[in-house]
């Protein structure tokens, strides 16, 4: 039963609700809000769709990219909304799911990883992906067909934005569908914008503009001032070198690998050349064990060559005793485990191969975007270099990267010592 407090046709005239998302209650294909910290997009967006949801009954699904567990849903955000709203009565919260007395039900998932199974999804009436800033081009490219296969869905859109490159703000903001509503929000907007996020917001204007603009503001970054591969990367858009980039079947594709245990596990695919390394393709994933990594390449179409691990795939793992190096030649993979060095002497390396790098601009545009967001922390001491890459989710992709640069620069690197060394023991009548 409803609860007798709050009647079905009143809830929004007595919901505190942001003016400025009140085309969320207006038909539209595609309902989009960008912008600052502190705008209440999310908190909006949560009570329009529990609301809508009494109203009438909806099959509501709930995406982000990326969802290692329901706790990196809006699950818990939708659940204190509907206490807020007074609606306990009238929607069931399950663990996984929640469900309205008139039929409506709330769904959950990643698209990275699930996308098959949504486009088998039966229909869906309101799609809202949180967090959208970080979606590939081809989570939406099979999103948005299978959504849009029933009349009158609606995709809620809402992020706040990142690079101006990035698929999402490209897609919606910079080229928006003629049948979007698309509008930008700030902190201007929140009428109960709270005391402690506005000293935060004034701390934030007086220290750092750049930071300021983006983070409260909802301005695009054009290069992260700590960004560590900025330069290289920005050489990297100005000669082209993100473009489709052909597979050469003439010659192996190698990878590159990052292995976060019980974490992000990425991978490049690329191959190379003399004075070229052509960065084919790339993959990741999150909690899943490496037989599925090793059907998820198998499944390419191409010709393999050498699977480059960091030097922590060389080690035992807790259960089996085996390193992943050992089940990955097990499973007929050829596999090299490159020398563990210093951060800062992989980074050098890294810089030393980007600039022979060409990028697919399909394939491996979400590897390419962590490469532009990987980062340094904060300066922690003026004794020397103390600064230290910000271990996030862009520092796994990254980290695979720099497997990449040592497994090809290291050999190098070893070859030059060796034939400085026979040079030095040659007799000078040889």
């Amino acid at each position: 039963m409803m609860s007798p407090s709050v009647a079905i046709p009143e809830l929004r005239a007595k919901a505190l609700f942001p003016e400025a998302l009140d085309f969320l209650f207006s038909k539209a294909a595609y309902k989009v809000a960008y912008g600052g910290r502190g705008a209440t997009k999310s908190w909006g967006f949560a009570r329009a769709l529990l609301i809508q949801g009494t109203q009438a009954k909806l099959r509501i699904l709930c995406a982000r990219e990326t969802m290692k567990s329901i706790r990196d849903s809006v699950h818990h955000l939708l659940e204190e909304q509907i206490e807020n709203l007074n609606l306990k009565d009238f929607y069931r919260v399950e663990q996984s799911a929640i469900y309205g007395s008139n039929g409506t039900e709330v769904l959950f998932s990643g698209l990275k990883a699930n996308i098959d199974n949504i486009k088998s999804m039966e229909a869906i009436n309101i799609c809202w992906v949180e967090e959208a800033q970080v979606v590939s081009k081809t989570s939406w490219d099979k999103l948005i067909p299978t959504l849009f296969r029933v009349p009158d869905c609606e995709l809620w859109i809402s992020f706040n934005p990142d690079l101006e490159s990035d698929n999402t703000y490209q897609r919606f903001v910079v080229h928006p569908p003629s049948d979007a509503v698309v509008v930008k929000l700030t902190y201007r907007h929140n009428p109960w914008f709270p005391d402690g996020l506005r000293r935060q917001m004034e701390a934030a204007r007086r220290g750092d503009p750049d930071e300021f603009a983006h983070i409260w503001e909802g301005s695009c970054i054009n290069t992260l001032s700590s960004a560590i591969y900025a330069n290289e990367l920005r050489a990297v858009d100005v000669e082209g070198r993100i473009k489709r980039v052909p597979y050469d079947p003439s010659k192996p594709v190698d990878t590159a690998w990052d292995l976060g245990f019980g974490d992000m596990v990425s991978i490049w695919m690329y191959q190379y050349f003399p004075m070229e390394i052509r960065v084919i393709d790339y993959e990741a994933g999150v909690r899943l064990p490496i037989s599925n990594y090793i059907a998820v390449l198998q499944r390419r179409p191409y010709m393999w060559g050498t699977d480059n691990l960091p030097w922590d795939g060389g080690l035992g793992q807790l259960g089996t005793g085996k390193s992943i190096a050992e089940l990955m030649k097990a499973a007929g993979r050829k596999v090299k485990v490159a020398p563990k060095l210093p951060v800062a002497d992989g980074i050098n390396m890294v810089r030393t191969i980007l600039p022979l790098c060409w990028f697919d601009a399909e394939k491996t545009t979400e590897g390419v975007r962590s490469l532009r967001m990987y980062r340094y922390g904060e300066m922690k001491s003026f004794e020397g270099p103390t600064r230290e890459p910000i271990h996030d989710v862009h520092s796994h992709p990254a980290d695979g990267f720099r497997t990449m640069a040592v497994s090809i620069r290291a050999p190098q690197k070893e070859r030059e010592k060796e034939s400085q060394k026979q040079r030095a023991y040659a007799s000078p009548w040889s």
